[in-house]
């Protein structure tokens, strides 16, 4: 706990996500008010997050509301935002692009608009994706390259940058990019993403089923350490502004084949099954690598779990919560 977060108002969207509810939880056991914006009530996530919503200011809503963002912001006095509310998952993006582009792009619009005209803003923190680095000839990804997205999540997410670099370009907005790698952990609970819907598959005794080839290439990132990213960048932005405009890689800098993360899930679930590989996956890029260099330099962050930890916490997580 630092004298910064005690007591402080933080606005969360996305707050019952995988990335939200680890953030909340950090936020609030360094002290912090954490203010969670959420759209919908959904059963899964209300079981996994409902003690830690309990100690939260729960604002019911869309990030597309600019009138309910600033009645947030203002009424419960919050000058650090967490904007991490998204639709996240890659083959919904590529089978619905007009609802990703609109809640990833049109969202974030609306909050920093919602941000300029409230005022008193002292950091914001805005949940990009390796993805906006899109398919480049060399790794791994630094924060220099060109955005080079094209396939409909990668594009929402540069477009979303683009806005939020406007908006500290034009008006001085505090805010700062995360691009983080693949994250994993306890409470996704998007079974169509990999590790998630592997370990189901495992402790139910199924073959797990893999959508690519196997081969693609991802650095995992657990999230608890993506969580301890997120605070730290936060408050070393609000302690100076003039680092505003800022993007920051966040990742181990280890990359594993998808076949490898499986079986890695099948050694700490103690199951042997062959998975089913499909190859069925479209609008994927095949390698991505992050440097987190700077984050490290700048910072001083390093991860604190490596793969089998993070991948033996999160396989415990799943087996009680399916329990």
């Amino acid at each position: 706990m630092t004298p910064f977060w005690r007591d402080r108002p933080v606005l969360v969207t996305g707050a019952t996500g995988l990335l939200g509810g680890w953030v909340v939880a950090r936020l609030l056991a360094d002290g912090a008010r954490p203010v969670c914006l959420v759209r919908d009530g959904l059963p899964a996530a209300r079981t996994h997050f409902g003690t830690l919503m309990d100690r939260c200011v729960v604002v019911h809503g869309d990030v597309r509301d600019g009138e309910l963002l600033k009645r947030a912001l203002g009424e419960y006095e919050c000058d650090v935002v967490m904007h991490l509310a998204a639709q996240t998952v890659v083959g919904v993006a590529a089978g619905n692009p007009s609802e990703t582009f609109d809640v990833n792009v049109g969202g974030t619009w609306t909050l920093f608009e919602a941000c300029r005209q409230i005022g008193g803003l002292r950091a914001i923190v805005l949940a990009s994706s390796d993805k906006a680095y899109g398919d480049q000839p060399v790794l791994p990804y630094t924060e220099d390259m060109p955005l080079l997205g094209r396939h409909p999540y990668d594009a929402s997410k540069v477009a979303a940058e683009t806005v939020a670099q406007s908006y500290v370009t034009s008006f001085g907005l505090p805010a700062l990019v995360t691009r983080c790698a693949n994250l994993y952990g306890g409470g996704d609970l998007n079974w169509n993403r990999l590790i998630p819907g592997t370990i189901r598959s495992l402790l139910r005794g199924e073959r797990p089923v893999i959508r690519s080839d196997g081969t693609l290439t991802r650095d995992y990132l657990y999230v608890e350490d993506a969580a301890d990213a997120y605070v730290r960048l936060a408050e070393w932005l609000a302690g100076d502004p003039s680092r505003r405009g800022s993007a920051f890689n966040v990742s181990t800098e280890e990359t594993r084949t998808v076949l490898e993360i499986v079986t890695a899930l099948a050694k700490a679930a103690g199951v042997d099954l062959a998975p089913d590989v499909r190859g069925t996956a479209k609008l994927e890029i095949r390698h991505q690598h992050l440097s987190a260099r700077r984050m490290r330099d700048e910072l001083g962050w390093s991860e604190r779990h490596d793969l089998v930890g993070g991948v033996e916490r999160t396989v415990r997580w799943y087996r009680e919560y399916l329990a």
